[in-house]
C-alpha cells in the first residue's frame, strides 16, 4: 500500500479547511434574511404567520413549542421588503426574537422583551460601568448531584460562562437588575431574575427533564458544542444519552462507546483498550476521580473497569489537554463518580447474561451529605460447576469492582470528598495454575472557595496495580508478583479574574514505587527465587494557563507546565551499549538522585467564530511522558510490563499541532466537525527483535529507541435530538516509526496503525415503551508482522521475520442491534429489559492469525485464524427504586 506523505498530507488538509471556509463565507453572504417579500398579514396566530412567511420567503423557520402555543397576534403589510425587515415588524411588541442558522431562521422566548427596565442593563452591558461577581454551584434539584459544563448565560447577551468539573461556577455581571438562564443536558432551563449591588452566592438546582432530547427545537444551550470556547479535542460522554448502544454480552461500557468517536480505535476485537491519534495504549492517562487507573479492563480486555451506574461523567482529550493534565502523551480520559443522593435513599441495579450489578446511594444528614455504594461480580464460575470435568468445575473465571464515595457539605465555602475503587480479577485451573490482577485506588478531595472568584480544589491520592502469576504442582511451586504504586498530592486553583480572563494553576507531586518483578520458586520447577530490584521515582509539576476572551469572536487559551522527574535510589543503573549489552553498572543509596529529567510542556488553543453557529480553532500541545508499558503483544495484557523512565530511557515527547471545523446546522439539531491533527513523537520505545520482556536481565537490554509521526483528520457528524438520534464517524490517518535497529532503519507502521475507521450509531425512539438502536463499524486491520520464510535447524522449524508490522490483519467490520423495553415507569420504581445482538450478521473477524506446519506434509505452512465472537445474543434487566 502506498504510504501518505505528510506534506502533501498537510496540504490536502489546510486546501479542504480553506475550501469549506470559503463555502462559510459565501453562506453568510447569502442570508436568508436578505430574501425579499411582499406579504399582508391581519391579525393572525404567530404560527400561522411564521408559516405564511416561510412560503412566501421560501424559508425554513425553526422554533418550539412555546412560539408555536403563543396567543400572540400579529399583523404585517408589505411590499418587496427584505425578511429582516418583515421579521422585525412581526416581533416587535411581542416577546420574541430571531436569528440565522445557516439558512434557517430561529424564533424563541426572548424574556428581555418581558420588563424593558429589567432587559436594559443586560441587553446593553457595556452601559452599565459597575460589575459584581456571581458565583456558586449548579446540581440536580433530584439528587443534589453537582452538573458539569452547565451553561449560565446573560439573557439578551453572549455572556455566559459554563460550570466547573466539581459543578462551581462563576460570573462577573453588570449591577441592577439582571436575568440569567441556566441550561444542562437532559435537564430543564431554568430563568432566575437576580438584583446585583455586589458580591453574590447563588446555588442554582434544575430539574429533570426526561422529554427534552424530544423536542423538535434546540435543546439546551450546553447541548452543542460549546463553539466559542478554545479546546478542542474534547470528547464528553453523557452516560444518558448512550445507554442504550448495544455492546457485547449486553454490559454497558463507557470505553466501547468512546470507541465509536473519531480518532478513538479499539485495540481488538471486544477489547477494553483504545489508541487515541496514532498513539500506544499506554499514552492514554486514565483517570478516576484524578486516581490514576493502569489497567482500565476486566476479563483480558474485554470489560472496562467502569461500572457505568457508579460514573458521573466521561471527559476524553485527544489534543490541547489543559495544563493540569500531564503525564500521558495521546489522551486523557477524565472519569468522575457520582456523589451519592443528596435528597433520599435509592436502589438500583441489573442482571445480565454474566454480571449483576448493584448500586445504593442516599443521605447521610440531607443535604449536607451523602455516600455511594455500587458493586458488580461476574458469575461465569458459576456455569464451570455445572460441569462434570473436575478440572473445570473447580476453575475460578470472575471480576469484581467496589466503588464507594462520601461527599460532605461542610458550609458555604467548604465540600469534602472521599472516594475509593477496588477491583479484582481471578483465572485459575483447578486450584492449580491461575493469574489474579487489579486496581485500587483513593482520593481525599477538598473544595474551597476562598472567594467568589478563587476556587481551590485540593486532592491526596493512592493508586495501586498488580499482578500475580502462580503455579502450583505436586513437586514444585512458582509465583511472579508485580507491582505499581503513586503517593499523589495535587492542588489547582481556578481564579476568575474578570469577564475575560480565567487563570488556572497549581501543582503535583507523585511518588512512584514500581516492582517490576517477585519470583517465588520451590521444588523443581527450575526456576530461583528472586526479587528483580524496586524503582522508586519522583513527578513533580507546576502548571499555568489563561483562558482570555480577546474579543466578541476571538478567544485564546495558553499555558505552560514545568514537568520535573527524578529518578530515585536504592538500586543499580546499567550502561547499555548499542547492542544491547550491560556495560557498567553504579549502585545508588535509599533517595539518592540518580538523574533528573526537567521538561517544558507549552500549550496554546484558539478559537475564531465565524458565526453564531460556526468557528474555526487550531491548537498546539507538547506533553511529557514517564511511566512506559512495555508489551510486544497487540492489545494489552494486565502483566504487561510497566517501567518509569531510567538513566537510558529517556521520557516520551510529544508536539501535536491541531485544526478543526465547527459548525451547529439546522437549529442545533445537528453538529459537524473536522479536525485534522500532526504529532511528532520523540524518544519513542520498541523492543528489539526476539526480546524477552520478562527477563531478569535490566529491561534496558531488551528495548530499542526512535521517533514518530501520527497524522489524520477525522469527521463526526451527529443529530441530537428527535425520534432519531445517533451519529457518523470516520477517520483517515497513518501512525509510524523510525528506529534504529528495526526494518533497516526506515519508518513502519506502529501495530495501532488503521488507515480507516468508520462508525455509525443510530439510535430510535419506537414508542414511550421502546427503543432500538443499531452501530455499524468498520476499520482496517491492524498492521502485523507475518513470516516471510522459515528454516530447519537441527531437526527443528523456525519461522523468519524480516519487516516489522509490514503486513495487515483483514478489514474488520460488524453490525450490532439492540432494543430497550420498559416494563414500568414510576415515581418511586422503574424498570426495563434491554436485548441485544452483537456481530449481528456472523462476519468472522480475526482475533489473531497463527502459522504451523501442515500436519500432512511438513514443507506447506498455512495460517490459522483464530475467531472469538459470532452471533452473541444476550438480555439484561435493570430496576431503579
Amino acid at each position: 500500500m502506498k504510504k501518505y506523505e505528510p506534506v502533501r498530507f498537510l496540504a490536502l488538509i489546510a486546501f479542504m479547511l480553506l475550501f469549506i471556509l470559503l463555502m462559510q463565507l459565501k453562506a453568510h453572504a447569502q442570508s436568508p434574511l436578505d430574501k425579499h417579500l411582499s406579504i399582508n398579514i391581519k391579525e393572525e396566530p404567530l404560527k400561522t404567520a411564521l408559516d405564511k412567511i416561510s412560503k412566501s420567503a421560501q424559508v425554513k423557520f425553526t422554533y418550539n413549542e412555546q412560539v408555536a402555543n403563543s396567543t400572540a397576534k400579529v399583523s404585517v403589510e408589505v411590499k418587496n421588503k427584505s425578511l429582516n425587515e418583515v421579521l422585525t415588524i412581526v416581533l416587535s411588541g411581542h416577546p420574541f426574537k430571531f436569528k440565522t442558522l445557516g439558512q434557517e431562521i430561529l424564533v424563541q422566548y426572548d424574556p428581555a422583551k418581558v420588563k424593558k427596565p429589567m432587559a436594559e442593563p443586560a441587553a446593553n452591558p457595556a452601559k452599565s460601568a459597575d460589575k459584581y461577581n456571581l458565583s456558586g454551584t449548579i446540581s440536580s434539584s433530584k439528587t443534589g448531584e453537582t452538573l458539569i459544563a452547565a451553561t449560565l448565560r446573560l439573557v439578551g447577551t453572549k455572556v455566559a460562562t459554563l460550570s466547573n468539573e466539581y459543578g462551581f461556577y462563576t460570573i462577573s455581571l453588570p449591577s441592577g437588575p439582571q436575568q440569567i438562564e441556566i441550561s444542562a443536558i437532559g435537564f430543564r432551563s431554568l430563568t432566575r431574575s437576580i438584583d446585583l449591588h455586589a458580591a453574590q452566592r447563588l446555588n442554582i438546582a434544575l430539574d429533570e427533564d426526561a422529554n427534552e432530547l424530544e423536542t423538535v427545537t434546540i435543546t439546551s444551550s450546553s447541548a452543542k458544542r460549546n463553539i466559542d470556547n478554545p479546546q478542542m479535542g474534547m470528547e464528553r460522554i453523557n452516560l444518558t444519552e448512550t445507554k442504550n448502544i448495544p455492546m457485547v454480552l449486553g454490559e454497558r461500557d463507557v470505553i466501547k462507546t468512546l470507541q465509536l468517536l473519531p480518532g478513538v480505535k479499539s485495540s481488538g476485537e471486544g477489547s477494553g483498550g483504545f489508541f487515541v491519534r496514532g498513539g500506544s495504549a499506554d499514552q492514554n492517562m486514565i483517570l478516576l476521580d484524578e486516581a490514576p487507573v493502569y489497567s482500565a479492563s476486566h476479563l483480558l480486555g474485554f470489560f472496562s473497569t467502569f461500572n457505568s451506574d457508579a460514573i458521573k461523567n466521561v471527559t476524553l482529550y485527544k489534543s490541547g489537554m489543559p495544563a493540569q493534565y500531564g503525564g500521558g502523551l495521546s489522551s486523557v480520559m477524565d472519569v468522575k463518580m457520582n456523589d451519592g443522593n443528596l435528597q433520599k435513599f435509592g436502589l438500583s441495579g441489573g442482571v445480565g447474561m454474566i454480571a449483576a450489578r448493584l448500586n445504593l446511594e442516599g443521605p447521610i444528614q440531607k443535604e449536607k451529605s451523602s455516600f455511594l455504594i455500587s458493586a458488580r461480580r461476574t458469575y461465569l464460575d458459576a456455569f464451570l460447576k455445572l460441569s462434570e470435568d473436575s478440572t473445570i468445575n473447580s476453575s475460578s473465571l470472575y471480576f469484581y469492582d467496589v466503588n464507594a464515595k462520601a461527599n460532605y457539605i461542610l458550609g458555604d465555602k467548604d465540600r469534602l470528598f472521599i472516594s475509593g475503587y477496588f477491583g479484582r480479577d481471578v483465572l485459575a485451573a483447578d486450584q492449580v495454575a491461575g493469574i489474579n490482577w487489579g486496581n485500587a485506588t483513593a482520593t481525599l478531595r477538598w473544595n474551597h472557595l476562598f472567594s467568589g472568584k478563587l476556587f481551590s480544589n485540593t486532592s491526596l491520592i493512592f493508586s495501586n496495580y498488580n499482578y500475580k502469576i502462580s503455579s502450583e504442582e505436586e513437586e514444585s511451586s512458582l509465583s511472579l508478583f508485580s507491582q505499581i504504586r503513586d503517593w499523589n498530592f495535587k492542588e489547582d486553583l481556578q481564579w476568575y479574574i474578570n469577564d475575560k480572563n480565567t487563570l488556572s494553576f497549581g501543582l503535583n507531586s507523585i511518588f512512584h514505587t514500581i516492582k517490576p518483578g517477585e519470583v517465588r520458586a520451590a521444588g523443581n520447577s527450575g526456576m530461583v527465587s528472586q526479587d528483580l530490584e524496586n524503582r522508586f521515582s519522583l513527578d513533580n509539576a507546576i502548571y499555568a494557563s489563561n483562558t482570555w476572551k480577546v474579543s466578541e469572536g476571538l478567544s485564546l487559551t495558553y499555558g505552560l507546565r514545568l514537568s520535573t522527574f527524578s529518578i530515585l535510589g536504592k538500586g543499580t543503573y546499567y550502561q547499555i551499549n548499542d547492542a544491547g549489552q550491560v556495560t557498567g553498572e553504579r549502585t545508588y543509596k535509599s533517595g539518592e538522585i540518580v538523574k533528573t529529567y526537567l521538561n517544558l510542556e507549552p500549550r496554546i488553543a484558539a478559537s475564531l467564530q465565524l458565526s453564531e453557529s460556526a468557528a474555526i480553532k487550531a491548537s498546539y500541545v507538547r506533553n511529557a511522558q514517564n511511566l512506559h508499558l512495555i508489551s510486544n503483544s497487540n492489545s494489552a495484557s494486565p502483566v504487561d510490563r510497566w517501567t518509569a523512565s531510567t538513566n537510558i530511557i529517556k521520557p516520551e515527547l510529544s508536539d501535536q499541532v491541531s485544526v478543526g471545523y465547527y459548525k451547529n446546522l439546522a437549529g442545533d439539531r445537528y453538529e459537524f466537525t473536522v479536525e485534522t491533527y500532526y504529532k511528532d513523537l520523540k524518544n519513542q520505545i520498541d523492543y528489539r527483535n526476539g526480546a524477552d520482556i520478562y527477563t531478569n536481565k535490566p529491561i534496558e537490554t531488551q528495548l530499542l529507541y526512535g521517533k514518530g509521526r501520527a497524522y489524520g483528520i477525522e469527521w463526526l457528524l451527529k443529530k441530537k435530538t428527535g425520534k432519531l438520534s445517533g451519529w457518523l464517524a470516520y477517520t483517515l490517518s497513518k501512525s509510524e516509526r523510525q528506529v534504529d535497529g528495526i526494518n533497516n532503519n526506515q519508518w513502519y507502521n506502529t501495530r495501532q496503525d488503521r488507515t480507516h475507521d468508520i462508525s455509525i450509531v443510530a439510535l430510535y425512539e419506537l414508542s414511550k415503551k421502546w427503543s432500538l438502536s443499531a452501530n455499524w463499524v468498520f476499520a482496517t486491520g491492524n498492521a502485523v508482522t507475518y513470516p516471510n520464510g522459515k528454516y530447519t535447524l537441527l531437526g527443528e522449524s523456525y519461522f523468519y521475520y524480516s519487516q516489522r508490522n509490514a503486513d495487515r490483519m483483514p478489514a474488520y467490520h460488524r453490525l450490532d442491534l439492540g432494543a430497550t423495553h420498559i416494563l414500568k415507569k414510576r415515581k418511586n420504581f422503574s424498570s426495563e429489559l434491554s436485548f441485544s445482538l452483537y456481530n449481528a450478521y456472523g462476519r468472522a473477524n480475526a482475533y489473531r492469525i497463527s502459522f504451523r506446519e501442515n500436519e500432512n506434509d511438513p514443507n506447506v505452512t498455512e495460517a490459522v485464524k483464530t475467531t472469538l465472537f459470532r452471533f452473541v445474543p444476550s438480555i439484561s434487566y435493570d430496576f431503579k427504586f
